[in-house]
């Protein structure tokens, strides 16, 4: 895995971000460094398939790819050397993944998946899109164009992670991580020759940076989240969690540097990267309403009057959960929150003292919490696929 060198003195900060820099270094100068020096880079090891896949045909690489994925290197003799150590290395689990730990993680998760994707859609996703990641998709066009599938594909993979089993070498949780990792390497490739792109200001696309910040987002900061939705969890549950999106991480390219190895890392990673980024953009804007107003169509939801009624009531659990600082730049509407999430404490609660008086009626609560959850995935009837965009822009490249 790639190691983030620190920045000399006198290093070309992107300037976007060096303002929030001389903020976060007054808290923690190491990890400042380190998130701003990690803005400057992709990830090698992926960045490197890239470039020798760009020689190729597609029609001869894009196997390469899917056999890797499914497969291992073993399955594509023919592909070049640096395509073949890629995924050898990536075959190898680090020394610290034990499955064993990843199991408690598993079972919270699926007690409480309503929860926990509530709160992934409604705060950790949103505050992700705040920090200048939200240019590369605007660009793109891959939340903005085709908001209801990239929600849906992001809800399918924190689902796949947490199955058990999901980060086996054959679990569709490992694949669809390594997916992410190479489809970001090919959007990071078309990204760097793009017209839009201003590398000054906003350091590489889809950055070792946001790299690590989203993993300390989907981890630490969505247990942080869940629980003022009323989850709670045991420590060695907390502990599995984490583990399980520290090895997704890992498969996604978040370099050693800025890869946490518990909750309290995760989230000072989250807080320092958060100062360090400049506030909302405009893109993030749109980005984060655009999610919102996605997410009652992915709920299936078609009337246009429940679909609004359900908008206003996710800004209104968003808002409580982000704040109203955060929620005013991204120009929410403006709302009283108070009560907002003890009422979804309270109701949790009972919920579970029902569930524990009744076995049977909270299994068939948890079969239905399943079955909603596969609704707002997206699964389809081809299984994943794993080629690689061809376009900068979404639209030239359909469906992904």
């Amino acid at each position: 895995m790639t190691r983030i060198v620190p920045p000399p003195s006198g290093l070309a900060i992107p300037t976007a971000y060096r303002d929030g820099y001389d903020r976060a270094a007054l808290i923690d100068r190491d990890l400042a460094d380190r998130y701003v020096a990690a803005t400057r880079i992709g990830d090698p090891q992926a960045d490197a398939v890239m470039a020798e896949l760009v020689r190729h045909d597609a029609a001869v690489s894009q196997p390469w790819i899917t056999k890797g994925i499914e497969s291992g290197p073993s399955a594509i003799p023919d592909a070049p050397e640096v395509v073949r150590a890629f995924f050898a290395d990536i075959d190898a689990p680090p020394p610290w993944v034990e499955p064993a730990r990843f199991l408690p993680g598993c079972r919270a998760f699926h007690r409480n998946s309503e929860m926990f994707i509530g709160a992934f859609v409604a705060a950790v996703l949103i505050e992700g899109f705040s920090t200048l990641i939200s240019q590369s998709f605007n660009i793109t066009g891959r939340i903005v164009d085709q908001g209801v599938r990239r929600l849906k594909q992001n809800n399918r993979q924190l689902v796949e992670i947490f199955l058990p089993g999901g980060l086996d070498r054959d679990g569709d949780g490992w694949k669809l991580s390594v997916r992410v990792r190479l489809v970001h390497a090919r959007i990071r490739q078309l990204l760097k020759t793009a017209p839009e792109w201003d590398e000054e200001a906003w350091g590489t696309p889809l950055s070792a940076a946001h790299m690590g910040f989203a993993t300390a987002a989907f981890s630490g900061l969505l247990l942080k989240r869940a629980a003022m939705l009323g989850v709670t969890l045991s420590d060695e549950e907390r502990d599995s969690f984490m583990q399980v999106w520290r090895y997704a991480g890992h498969l996604m390219g978040v370099p050693d540097d800025l890869l946490f190895t518990s909750e309290e890392d995760a989230l000072r990673l989250h807080r320092i990267g958060a100062l360090c980024e400049p506030p909302p953009t405009l893109e993030s804007i749109i980005l984060a309403n655009g999610l919102i107003n996605s997410a009652p169509i992915v709920a299936g939801f078609t009337e246009p009057r429940a679909r609004r009624a359900l908008a206003r009531k996710i800004y209104r659990i968003s808002r409580a959960m982000i704040g109203d600082q955060l929620a005013d730049q991204l120009h929410y509407p403006a709302m009283n929150t108070v009560g907002t999430l003890s009422l979804l404490r309270m109701k949790n609660g009972a919920e579970r003292v029902l569930f524990r008086l009744a076995p049977a009626l909270g299994a068939r609560r948890r079969a239905s919490q399943f079955q909603t959850m596969l609704t707002v995935s997206l699964y389809g009837e081809q299984g994943a696929s794993y080629r690689l965009p061809e376009h900068a822009h979404a639209e030239k490249d359909g469906h992904l």
